[in-house]
């Protein structure tokens, strides 16, 4: 996504990106302008001069038969945006409100539907439209469904998730140790969707005692493997929206002794780059992996004498495993030399190039412009209490520019 300079600095300044699937500042594929929510509408920015455009008033988010509009949480658009995904009426799963209900309003005809509607209120999770617009995929209560937007025709790709057995989406173990939520991914095609499965039926519950919420104390079950104990075994798997068979991916090893805390597709719709990482969490493996027959190939891994970071993502917009060069080479992040560092590779993993280099760790990387060159940062080598935007050449023979504006403090970072 190429980003005009003094756009990232607006952006900086007010904290960065919005996460993604959430409210906030979204950005329209062209990177020319963005959406936000304000007053109940969507509204557009087009820079540079800011000029705001109402896209959506807060009529066209009234469902037929209420007085108010949406209380919009979160919206997508579609890539010719002729569509938005709207999110509402979200409930908390752990920590985050990450489940609710969706409508998907037609910019065309202006019709507002609710998707799911067959499904109980508010367990819809991480509902995205397909690349053509054409369909929503989203979990509902441990299963993977996908909804024709025609027809409103609603069909579960996966039908075994139960209570313990999840489908696309994860065990509280899971997001407490790795910040993973979303657990399905669309193919660039739109033809499959991949997917985590978890297996928590081996997990103990934890009880937590709830002393706040009622006169009388309440105990509340946690699904929570205690030190020693094993996690929940995880796959990845690919399953076909034309025959709903599933093929899992043969990532080797005991599944009760590794996590795999991530799955993208690998810049096409037949294979996709999954993370390994031990148990000690201080080796990672990297495949990548045939979707039609499920080998696994390692193409990368690591070690640490400590631990090593795998958080899903390194920023909002930055998801990891940036796909350059065609898809013959990839972004990666790592502190294997001690500091966070952009580190470029190739695909069969055999050439890799440092890009920032230098005594200091990238704080967050802020946008990618392949075209122009260049990869945009976040990071403080001289002052530990500021951060500064930065770029690097991605190439790898370039020198680290200070993008910020001279002698300006960056934003306080402690």
């Amino acid at each position: 996504m190429k980003i005009p300079v003094v756009v990232l600095f607006l952006l900086v300044s007010v904290g960065g990106f919005a996460q993604r699937g959430g409210g906030g500042v979204k950005w329209d594929s062209d990177g020319k302008s963005y959406y936000a929510v304000e007053g109940g509408a969507i509204v557009r920015y087009d820079l540079p001069a800011f000029q705001r455009v109402v896209v959506v008033d807060a009529g066209l988010l009234t469902p037929s038969g209420q007085s108010q509009p949406l209380a919009v949480q979160g919206f997508t658009m579609s890539s010719d945006n002729k569509k938005v995904l709207v999110y509402t009426n979200s409930k908390k799963v752990w920590r985050l409100n990450t489940r609710g209900d969706y409508w998907v309003l037609d910019m065309g005809s202006h019709s507002l539907k609710q998707v799911g509607k067959s499904r109980p209120a508010a367990s819809l999770m991480f509902a995205k439209l397909s690349p053509d617009g054409t369909k929503v995929a989203y979990t509902s209560e441990h299963n993977v469904y996908v909804e024709d937007l025609a027809s409103g025709a609603e069909t579960p790709l996966t039908t075994d998730g139960t209570f313990r057995l999840i489908n696309g989406t994860f065990d509280w173990a899971y997001e407490e140790e790795f910040g993973c939520r979303d657990g399905f991914r669309w193919s660039p095609d739109g033809k499959s969707i991949a997917y985590w499965q978890l297996d928590a039926n081996q997990i103990r519950n934890f009880l937590m005692i709830d002393n706040t919420d009622s006169l009388y104390p309440f105990t509340v079950p946690v699904e929570y493997p205690k030190a020693g104990q094993d996690p929940s075994p995880c796959k990845v798997g690919i399953v076909s929206l034309a025959t709903g068979k599933t093929v899992w991916m043969q990532v080797p090893g005991d599944s009760r002794q590794h996590y795999i805390p991530r799955m993208e597709w690998a810049d096409n719709s037949s294979e996709l780059v999954v993370e390994q990482l031990n148990r000690k969490q201080n080796e990672a493996k990297v495949f990548i992996c045939n979707v039609s027959s499920g080998d696994a190939r390692p193409i990368y891994q690591e070690a640490d004498g400590a631990w090593i970071d795998v958080k899903a993502r390194w920023s909002d917009d930055i998801a990891g495993w940036e796909w350059i060069n065609g898809g013959k080479d990839f972004l990666w992040v790592s502190e294997k030399d001690g500091w966070r560092h952009i580190y470029r590779i190739s695909r069969d993993g055999k050439k890799e190039v440092l890009l920032t280099k230098g005594n200091y760790d990238l704080i967050r990387t802020n946008a990618i412009d392949e075209k122009g060159g260049y990869v945009y940062f976040m990071a403080s080598p001289e002052n530990a209490t500021q951060q500064y935007l930065y770029r690097v050449s991605l190439d790898g023979k370039g020198k680290l520019e200070l993008m910020s504006a001279g002698g300006a403090e960056g934003d306080a970072y402690l």
